[in-house]
């Protein structure tokens, strides 16, 4: 019996989770399980209606910082994740990667983009789930609530983006990494401190963001293994 699934474990499993592990590498593979596992809590409560508790005492003792400041810091932040400025952001990005000939990256970049927009819509009008309501908001969003689509593309836009300048620049790959978290956190936080969502929407967007963006993250590397293999 253990002969038997030995030998279907090396001829049929391993030869196709071999090329993956050495892509992601196996803390990536864990990190994408344990990110899977969490979504499929937060998205079994959101399909019954059950509330998280610590959704509303979050945001509650968040609110209690806001000010005038804060307020126009917040807005400024939550820009960089709105459709206007992420279209403008995507745009440039695939025009400078395809002017520069790199056209495989340039197609997954579409697809990494493309991919966002459908999950994110998809994903919205499956769950309905309802925005926050309380206190007065300074913005109004009329779309449903879960997952946050600020979450979700920041994480597939501005990481992927940050992967590619890590990997023509390797040498400040640390720096490029740190700045997109931070600036990924941020919009995140920013969207909170709105009131426009709940802290799981955006756990729930960053989930998702991370496991397309690495979905096509790894096509992409296995595209120039192939590419390399049929060279050498």
């Amino acid at each position: 019996m253990l002969r038997q699934i030995s030998h279907f474990w090396l001829h049929h499993i391993h030869p196709r989770l071999a090329p993956l592990i050495t892509t992601i590498g196996i803390v990536g593979l864990a990190s994408c399980l344990l990110i899977l596992f969490v979504l499929a809590q937060i998205a079994e409560e959101v399909l019954e209606r059950e509330a998280f508790a610590f959704d509303t005492t979050f945001l509650l003792w968040l609110h209690q910082f806001a000010n005038p400041s804060l307020d126009n810091l917040m807005l400024f932040i939550t820009n960089l994740g709105n459709p206007t400025t992420v279209t403008i952001v995507a745009g440039v990005t695939f025009l400078l990667l395809w002017g520069r000939r790199y056209r495989k990256e340039a197609k997954v970049f579409v697809l990494v983009c493309l991919g966002g927009i459908i999950l994110n819509t998809g994903l919205k009008l499956f769950f309905s789930k309802p925005r926050p309501e309380l206190w007065h908001r300074l913005i109004t969003e009329k779309s449903f609530s879960f997952p946050s689509g600020h979450a979700l593309g920041s994480m597939v836009l501005y990481g992927f983006i940050a992967y590619e300048l890590a990997t023509h620049y390797p040498q400040f790959a640390k720096v490029i990494y740190s700045l997109i978290v931070i600036l990924i956190a941020a919009i995140g936080i920013s969207r909170l401190y709105l009131g426009v969502h709940w802290p799981t929407d955006i756990i729930a967007g960053y989930g998702v963001g991370f496991l397309w963006l690495m979905i096509c993250i790894t096509m992409l590397k296995l595209q120039k293994m192939r590419q390399r293999k049929l060279v050498d």
